[in-house]
């Protein structure tokens, strides 16, 4: 392109110069162009607001499960992933990917089990069609007590 043309003040206009192999001539496209932007919402933020650990009787013990409650701010999420990393959150031990349904408020309880005690950094990502939206957190989980 080789910039607007003379004969339009307001209108974006392009011109295009191509050589033509045959005879070295020069072909003069001039034109109108239009563009659209769609601006959507996406999930703007997501805060970790409580961390329950479910206390379990002895028999259930073998995994110690813990309750993330979460809330987020501007479209409602289709989807949530939980990522358990070691505490630097560097090396990751499982991911869990589930759908979720929100209808019309964004509060929603994450639960996930933990095979064995120790800190771990927990990253929960909300998702939708258009964005992702994350938070991270520490907890200690300790044999059923977080």
């Amino acid at each position: 392109t080789t910039g607007p043309s003379s004969d339009s003040a307001s209108s974006p206009t392009a011109e295009s110069l191509e050589d033509n192999p045959d005879g070295g001539c020069h072909i003069y496209r001039n034109g109108y162009y239009g563009n659209s932007i769609d601006v959507v919402e996406g999930i703007l933020e997501v805060n970790i607001i409580q961390m329950t650990s479910i206390q379990m009787t002895a028999s259930q013990a073998e995994n110690s499960l813990v309750d993330f409650v979460v809330t987020c701010q501007g479209s409602l999420p289709t989807d949530v992933c939980t990522v358990v990393s070691d505490p630097t959150c560097q090396v990751s031990k499982s991911m869990v990917c589930d759908p979720v349904a929100v209808t019309d408020e964004c509060l929603l309880t994450i639960r996930r089990a933990f095979e064995e005690p120790g800190t771990y950094c927990i990253n929960i990502t909300l998702g939708d069609d258009t964005s992702q939206a994350l938070a991270s957190a520490l907890i200690s989980v300790n044999g059923g007590e977080s």
